[in-house]
């Protein structure tokens, strides 16, 4: 029955029939999927009566800064309990959140460690649970419960972060709601570790967690924890973890608690909501300080984890008054066999944590951030999927959102007479990270990340070169975690571990901090492995600023056949502690050697190498301005090499001393300048010889060309095709597999006609 028909037929109803009908449909419902109405919406909710008639009495403000500083107190303490109790890797690396949320559900405050964006999302599956589990007789919200989730189509970045949320009541009042949340990895999907990037479909992804009750009278339900147990490759993980998030939760509960026992409810219920109202008015008072306008960026992930693809990220930032818009249409459309989509919840949580953390780091860590900032997209695009295709991997889009607002913001604050945070380029925004799984050598199953994810270099700023391995992207005070621990409970050894990479920065009158490289193997275990999820091995991901360069690009290498346990006993001389010295020699002649971008899960048998390397970030201005004083620091502190320095900086000096020729130098960088002059061409005829009407023939691209109207997919070996924006299809892409099948039955069909014609 089309809509139309059935909406004649409800209005041909008489009130009481049309009642019952509504009525039936609300006691009989099949399912209940994500609700687009809240998952689009990442606006405050409007103040409940409870709240107008706090702020009727016109509470104390130096009460309420009281208040809010014992929350804080309170939240440092429930994150450093799940910190130091967790049994997740994510856990011990920091790779977590504390966070309070009105009784609304709007996330208000955070511990001052750990990840803001898990807790940004966790206001959409409160909203869930008000709407759809309070008044449902077999569920209802009442003190004592708990609830578990972890499905980002109903509020999460991605599978393997677990949420335990839990509502705190006073005098049988609902006042707020207290959240915990974890990177648990695994998390039973196809690959372990709770990434996989083979996953075809959401039913590939492991435990899909809508927002349900496991906890009732402050005790968890064992029977459904056992499900979930059940589930996973790791079951002491997944029961441990739950109990850690329970009961940092509690505690924070008694704290809270105690809050409204000395100052009262409404003072709770004050700061919680002030605190919200206060940043919101503070965002729009920046943005109205903003002068009017648009810039924009497009960048591209270059990896779907399957096959190399161009998949197009842009954004533009639109000031008007105290009105900022963020516009990510034009994006590639989804890929619905391909886990690298995102819904449109993370993608704006993402673009929230990056404001916070890099344009505006002094405001509270909060939702009302993004509250009065409208963002715009195209449906059933990457960046706002649809609840079918799978988004496990969703990381490496979200990964450039964590860098795209301040990218653009850059453009329109940096001639601001006063700023909140230094202009800075692109943190280097790639998961590069291994995930693992498998037996060992203590014969139990695992599977979960490493924490070199947290090492990222930053991006250089408007006055100071970038930090070398600061932390994630998507947060602050984290850990990289101490590999003799890892090492004691997995079966891998780090030949080099954290080694800051020579020579792979983004160069600039300021340039980025560096990235380092890993290169691991296997010992004692014959059934363990590795994949990793990334972009970035052929486009670079982080980008300068100002005439900064962008970071390297970085492919993660391997030398399969050989054990170099074995010959590190016998001739250990023999091995680099250098990814481009072990595959630049390749000294090992039994040994593969091959480099790609991302890596799907394979075992690693005993002895075989594995290298990957944190990228660094962006560059800042013109090289040709940069300090010979910086140089011969980096130069000094093995950073870069000498070659680098003279071609890139143009720079004279004596290598054995270090000492600089400031003379010669000028003179060169003039020179420089004056070839560059040469060198340059009028724009139109720039424009006339390098911009085409589409892409490449054969290039696998995806998004919009020059018109964000018209979105274009290419997928391989597939005849291109264009789609409207406002009709934007899900593309399926054919397997690697098949497609390389393919390829040797024509060139054996070549063999054979060869054959029979005598050749």
């Amino acid at each position: 029955m089309s809509s139309q028909t059935e909406n004649s037929q409800l209005e041909s109803l008489n009130e009481d029939d049309r009642k019952l009908y509504e009525e039936f449909l609300v006691d009989n419902q099949l399912f209940y999927g994500p609700d687009p109405e809240i998952m689009s919406d990442h606006t405050l909710s409007p103040r409940s009566e409870l709240e107008e008639k706090v702020f009727a009495t016109n509470p104390d403000v130096k009460k309420i800064n009281l208040v809010r500083g014992r929350l804080n107190s309170a939240l440092e303490e429930s994150f450093n309990m799940v910190e130091q109790m967790g049994v997740a890797p994510g856990a011990k690396w920091g790779d977590l959140v504390t966070a309070i949320f009105t009784a609304n559900g709007d996330m208000s405050q955070v511990a001052p460690h750990g990840i803001v964006v898990f807790a940004a999302v966790c206001h959409y599956p409160i909203k869930f649970i008000r709407k759809y589990w309070e008044n449902e007789p077999s569920v209802g919200i009442k003190d004592g419960d708990g609830f578990i989730h972890n499905d980002s189509r109903y509020g999460n970045i991605h599978n393997t972060d677990q949420s335990m949320i839990v509502p705190v009541f006073y005098e049988g009042e609902l006042i707020c709601w207290l959240g915990s949340t974890i990177h648990e990895g695994e998390n039973g999907a196809i690959e372990p570790g709770g990434m996989p990037s083979i996953a075809e479909s959401r039913f590939d992804e492991g435990l899909k967690m809508c927002p349900f009750k496991v906890v009732e009278n402050f005790e968890i339900k064992r029977d459904l924890v056992n499900f979930l147990q059940n589930s996973v490759r790791d079951p002491k993980l997944q029961l441990a973890d739950i109990k850690v998030k329970l009961h940092s939760v509690l505690r924070l509960r008694d704290r809270v608690l105690a809050i409204v026992e000395e100052f009262g409810k409404e003072y709770l219920i004050a700061t919680i909501r002030r605190t919200l109202e206060d940043t919101e008015k503070e965002v729009r008072k920046r943005v109205a300080e903003l002068p009017n306008g648009t810039t924009r960026v497009n960048t591209w992930i270059d990896d779907d984890l399957r096959e190399h693809i161009l998949a197009k990220v842009p954004i533009n930032i639109t000031v008007k008054d105290d009105q900022m818009t963020l516009d990510l249409r034009g994006a590639s459309p989804e890929l619905m066999n391909r886990s690298t989509n995102m819904s449109a919840g993370s993608m704006k949580t993402s673009l929230l944590s990056n404001l916070v953390l890099f344009c505006w780091p002094d405001l509270p860590k909060n939702q009302a951030v993004l509250s009065p900032v409208h963002v715009l997209t195209d449906e059933n695009s990457m960046v706002n999927s649809s609840p079918e295709a799978p988004n496990a991997m969703s990381l490496l889009p979200i990964f450039q959102c964590f860098t795209l607002p301040s990218t653009v913001y850059a453009k329109l604050a940096y001639c601001m007479p006063k700023r909140y945070a230094a202009v800075n380029a692109n943190h280097y925004n790639q998961p590069a990270t291994f995930v693992y799984g498998g037996l060992t050598q203590h014969q139990e199953v695992t599977g979960n990340f490493c924490a070199d994810i947290n090492g990222n270099g930053s991006g250089a700023r408007e006055n100071s070169d970038g930090e070398h391995a600061l932390s994630p992207v998507f947060g602050y005070m984290t850990d990289t975690g101490e590999m003799e621990l890892a090492e004691e409970e997995l079966p891998f050894v780090r030949l080099v571990s954290q080694q800051i990479a020579k020579d792979r920065v983004g160069a600039g009158k300021y340039r980025s901090g560096m990235g380092y490289e890993q290169i691991s193997t296997v010992s004692e275990s014959d059934e363990f492995g590795f994949m990793s999820g990334q972009s970035g091995a052929k486009h670079p991901s982080a980008y300068g600023l100002f005439g900064g360069y962008g970071s390297p690009t970085y492919p993660l290498a391997k030398i399969k056949k050989i054990n170099i346990l074995d010959t590190l006993k016998t001739d250990p001389q023999s091995f680099k502690f250098s990814m481009v010295d072990l595959m630049n020699e390749q000294a090992y002649e039994e040994g593969e050697y091959s480099a790609q971008s991302a890596l799907n899960f394979e075992i690693c048998n005993q002895g075989e190498i594995y290298m990957i390397c944190q990228g660094a970030g962006g560059g800042y201005g013109d090289v040709l301005e940069r300090s010979t004083a910086l140089i011969m620091k980096d130069i000094e502190e093995n950073l870069i090499s000498a070659d680098y320095a003279r071609q890139l900086y143009r720079i004279v000096f004596d290598e054995e001393k270090l000492l600089v020729d400031e003379e010669a130098t000028e003179k060169l960088r003039q020179e420089e300048r004056q070839a560059r002059i040469k060198r340059g061409i009028p724009y139109d005829k720039f424009v006339a010889d390098w911009v085409k009407d589409e892409p490449a023939e054969g290039l696998p691209y995806f998004g919009s060309w020059d018109d964000p109207s018209k979105i274009i997919a290419s997928p391989p070996d597939e005849e291109r095709y264009v789609m409207a924006s406002n009709n934007i299809k899900g593309v399926m892409m054919s397997n690697p597999k098949d497609r390389k099948i393919k390829g040797l039955e024509a060139q054996i069909a070549a063999l054979e006609e060869k054959v029979k014609a005598g050749q």
